[in-house]
């Protein structure tokens, strides 16, 4: 059984072929034969050769009427001349009846058949036995429908598979003679690539008696190769084989169609794929926020998209006289990461030219850049072996190229031609986007860390400490910040707070807020007054939207009072060594601007404790609740070992580390803490 039987059959005017050719050509008990135009049989199957008492190959080149008159039936033969004639003349059917020696009365049907190919007019045969039942007749009627519609080749083969019959039609379409033709030569006319599988269907269908079904490459008379279709079924005489008959059909037209839409739907899958990478590389890209992000997902988009083993963000230095490749820390390292225009480099020459650079393999690229020592350089230093440059602008403006390369010498299709520079497209605007908040993000932190102090004020019977750490690269700067600061009276004053949002405007906010407390804290220091007048400040130079909260405090040394004002902040944590940790009672007043009347909470601390301001960064993040968060700071304090509790510094580290454990920062962290040292009276005396 040939390989290729699930292949659907060809159809011709709606109905299928290999089941009219098993009907008709095998089951039927009718004979037939096609009579060329020289009035001489060039196909005769085994049932019509009987009528004549001899074999197929007997008939084969002779008139109907010379078989006749060589058996002695002038009257039989004179009557099929008659009829073959009659045919001809009038171009209709034409039945008749024979009666040979033996006594048998056969039904004669005698029709014009028109070769498609060659235009040859030739009359198709039908014998039928008198006494053949009705489904005989029919059948009769269906082959000669069948062979009218003259799409198809009908052939015959003895029973060892060897072709015993001419086939004019074949010999038309392949230019082989009789003798190419018959026998197993029929075989010489298929494409050699396919001949080996084609013949061992068939050996295999002749050897175990089963149908025959092929798909094939003919060689035609001009030289070309068509596409065939050959089935065939065993004609049996009880158990015995007689014959194999069988149709090749041209499916040129059908199979050409059925690669079309093969092709079709490749380019169809193929498109809906780079547009959903194209998706995917958007919303990647979106999220990056610095270039080495960029770099990293055009690595990914670049190996998933095109297979690229290789991809580099080459843009212009702050000179724009110079170009510096970017690569993820996995990359190769190039022979050069930093070049100029001139440099022979698939990169800089699509930056001079504006248009896409590829080679395709080292040689093409050699020739690009006319055999320049660096690309030998290149090729020897790294596995690149095929380059891709395209380049990137930004309204107009080349800010640098996208360079894929491959380990393997390759091609780059139209289609993925099209997408790299729409992705090179992408990339600009991810690279424009990163630019912009890397130097906003620059500035924020400069302006932030320019006015956090940079060292605490010492004052006699105080120890203070800070902590500040900012949140990740991914974070924009926030609006974090303490303060601490001598007062006239002998007292020292420290605050802790929070301008809500991120980059510029919060660092620029947590500057005018800092420098009007301070202001305000040399003329009335107590913590009431400093947010009221904080109020009208905010009121006057800040907008609503701009929500900041803080802590203020003033802690006299010597008798330990400690006077406290809560902006809408989280409340303070107090470390004391003998009755444990806890957070400072009382609720925080409303956030600056937000015109009410400002309290105070007065306590006092006593020798060894330490009172501790922060941010929401210690306690809250994506993953940990404010409440929860402040639930676990007071169980970390209550585990502080000895030495941490007796020096802020390291108790401040301790919190940190311990609160930021198994949590990923998201948010700048920032802490303030006070303590009263223990007093030794025997250094007093």
């Amino acid at each position: 059984m040939s390989a290729e039987t699930s292949i659907p059959p060809p159809r011709i005017e709606g109905a299928e072929l290999p089941d009219a050719v098993k009907s008709l050509l095998i089951d039927a008990p009718v004979g037939f034969a096609l009579i060329g135009s020289d009035d001489r049989l060039g196909t005769v199957n085994q049932r019509l050769a009987t009528m004549f008492g001899l074999a197929p190959a007997q008939c084969l080149g002779r008139t109907p009427a010379e078989l006749l008159e060589e058996s002695g039936d002038a009257a039989g033969a004179a009557a099929q001349r008659a009829s073959l004639a009659a045919v001809r003349g009038g171009g209709d059917a034409v039945r008749d009846r024979f009666r040979t020696a033996r006594g048998q009365v056969w039904d004669l049907t005698w029709f014009p058949v028109a070769d498609p190919d060659t235009g040859e007019d030739q009359v198709g045969l039908i014998a039928a036995r008198e006494h053949e039942s009705a489904a005989a007749r029919r059948d009769e009627r269906r082959l000669r429908a069948l062979l009218q519609a003259g799409h198809q080749i009908v052939w015959a083969a003895g029973p060892g598979g060897d072709m015993h019959e001419d086939c004019p039609q074949w010999r038309s379409v392949t230019g082989q003679d009789v003798e190419a033709y018959l026998g197993r030569g029929w075989l010489g006319a298929v494409h050699p690539d396919d001949r080996t599988r084609v013949e061992r269907a068939w050996n295999d269908a002749v050897l175990d008696v089963t149908p025959f079904d092929a798909m094939f490459r003919v060689r035609t008379r001009s030289g070309g190769y068509d596409h065939y279709r050959a089935r065939a079924n065993p004609i049996k005489d009880g158990t015995e084989t007689v014959e194999w008959i069988g149709t090749f059909v041209d499916v040129t037209t059908e199979r050409e169609a059925d690669e079309l839409r093969q092709r079709l739907n490749q380019q169809l899958g193929e498109a809906a794929m780079r547009t959903a990478r194209l998706q995917k590389a958007t919303s990647d890209l979106a999220e990056a926020l610095t270039v080495d992000d960029v770099v990293g997902a055009m690595s990914e988009i670049g190996h998933s998209g095109v297979g690229a083993d290789h991809t580099r963000v080459v843009l212009y230095d702050r000179d724009r006289l110079r170009l510096r490749a970017m690569a993820t820390e996995h990359a190769h390292a190039p022979p050069r990461a930093s070049f100029s225009l001139e440099h022979p480099d698939p990169a800089a020459r699509a930056v001079a030219d504006q248009a896409p650079c590829l080679a395709a393999n080292p040689a093409e690229l050699r020739a690009l850049f006319e055999g320049a020592p660096e690309v030998d350089e290149l090729v020897e230093a790294t596995p690149e072996r095929a380059w891709v440059a395209l380049p990137m602008a930004i309204a107009g403006r080349t800010i640098g190229a996208l360079r894929l390369s491959f380990t393997a010498p390759r091609e780059v299709t139209d289609e993925e031609r099209v997408f790299l520079e729409a992705l090179a497209g992408q990339c600009a605007l991810a690279v424009g986007r990163a630019q912009l908040y890397e130097r906003e993000h620059d500035t924020a932190q400069a302006l932030q860390h320019s006015l956090l102090p940079e060292e605490l004020p010492e004052v006699s019977g105080v120890r203070l400490a800070a902590y500040y750490r900012s949140g990740s690269q991914h974070v924009q700067v926030g609006g974090d910040w303490y303060d601490a600061f001598p007062l006239p009276c002998g007292r020292v004053a420290g605050v802790l707070g929070d301008v809500m949002g991120k980059g510029i405007p919060a660092a620029a906010g947590m500057s005018r807020i800092r420098n009007a407390l301070r202001a305000l804290a040399f003329n009335m220091p107590e913590p009431a007054d400093v947010l009221t007048g904080l109020d009208r400040m905010f009121d006057a130079t800040e907008g609503m939207d701009q929500v900041t909260t803080l802590v203020y405090f003033v802690l006299d040394p010597v008798t330990g009072q400690l006077d406290l004002s809560n902006a809408g902040h989280l409340p303070p944590l107090v470390v004391a060594g003998n009755a444990g940790p806890s957070l400072l009672e009382g609720e925080p007043d409303t956030p600056l601007g937000v015109s009410t009347p400002r309290g105070h909470h007065k306590f006092f601390v006593q020798p060894g404790n330490t009172v501790a301001l922060y941010s929401d960064g210690l306690v809250e993040n994506r993953k940990r609740s404010v409440a929860s968060g402040l639930d676990e700071l007071v169980r970390v304090a209550a585990s502080a070992p000895p030495e941490a509790v007796g020096d802020p510094h390291q108790m401040l580290e301790y919190l940190v580390e311990s609160m930021l454990e198994g949590y990923e920062q998201d948010d700048d962290v920032t802490l303030l803490a006070v303590q009263l040292p223990v007093i030794d009276s025997a250094s007093e005396r």
